[in-house]
């Protein structure tokens, strides 16, 4: 059973530091789902009105990196939970070995739950209806996600399951570049995450459809996939071949824990 949280820290890449969900009281930082849970579990009966939290998460880490450089900084700071949401960078490029991912991630999470800490994971989204360049880690993401189920199984881990969250997969959940969520969207997860904590459910779903989306003329679809691998996809191919992340040289947002001051 889980007990009462009152610290929690938040470690992986672009998606637990929020990106795309805008901090209305401070330039170039981002809020998410992460720390919209955090406020949640202020007000939460699994939570506490005295909870402190810490977010690692850098964008652009790939999996190794963040057990390297998180998951040590997450155990010395000893929380009741640890949110470990990682692997997705991974997972886009073609050669990733899946298996491998699972190792090392099965590994970290050995280490936080012998530990005594709570661990939160989280799955890969369904990229169904994504751009085709995109469209094509969906089977990449599958297996990683069955691996995530089994590690989480095995560990009584909690799990946020976002593949399942057919909602999240309307339009206005999602940023410009189709990739990062946008603020309903992390808040979405937030809300998510909450009941996984506090009932061992996800939020209620009816089947495996997804949203209906309006239908495009061809000639507006081809004008906006074409926008968005110019502005969103070309500039991440760039990156790669020049070795670089959109991460370096950024530290954490919050790297020690704080008291959380939920402004609502």
């Amino acid at each position: 059973m889980l007990q009462t949280i009152t610290s929690y820290v938040a470690i992986g890449d672009s998606f637990s530091e929020g990106l795309m969900d805008h901090d209305p009281n401070q330039e170039d930082r981002y809020v998410g789902w992460a720390d919209r849970l955090a406020g949640k579990l202020v007000d939460s009966p699994v939570g506490s009105p005295e909870l402190t939290y810490a977010n690692l998460a850098i964008r652009g880490r790939l999996l190794d990196r963040i057990i390297d450089e998180q998951v040590p900084k997450a155990l010395a700071l000893k929380p009741d939970l640890v949110s470990f949401c990682a692997g997705g960078n991974d997972c886009l490029r073609p050669m990733a070995d899946i298996d491998d991912l699972a190792n090392q991630f099965e590994r970290a999470v050995v280490a936080f739950r012998e530990a005594g800490i709570e661990v939160l994971m989280c799955n890969g989204f369904d990229t169904e209806i994504s751009s085709p360049l995109i469209r094509a880690v969906r089977p990449r993401v599958g297996v990683y996600n069955a691996h995530l189920w089994s590690i989480a199984q095995r560990h009584g881990c909690h799990m946020i399951d976002v593949w399942g969250l057919r909602q999240l997969y309307a339009d206005d959940m999602w940023a410009d570049d189709r990739i990062h969520l946008s603020p309903r969207g992390h808040d979405l997860v937030a809300d998510q995450a909450l009941a996984t904590l506090e009932s061992g459910h996800s939020l209620p779903v009816t089947g495996f459809s997804m949203p209906a989306r309006p239908t495009r003329p061809i000639r507006d679809a081809v004008s906006e996939e074409s926008k968005w691998a110019r502005e969103h996809f070309a500039p991440w191919v760039g990156r790669r071949l020049r070795g670089q992340s959109s991460g370096d040289k950024l530290d954490a947002k919050l790297p020690e824990l704080t008291r959380v001051r939920n402004p609502e």
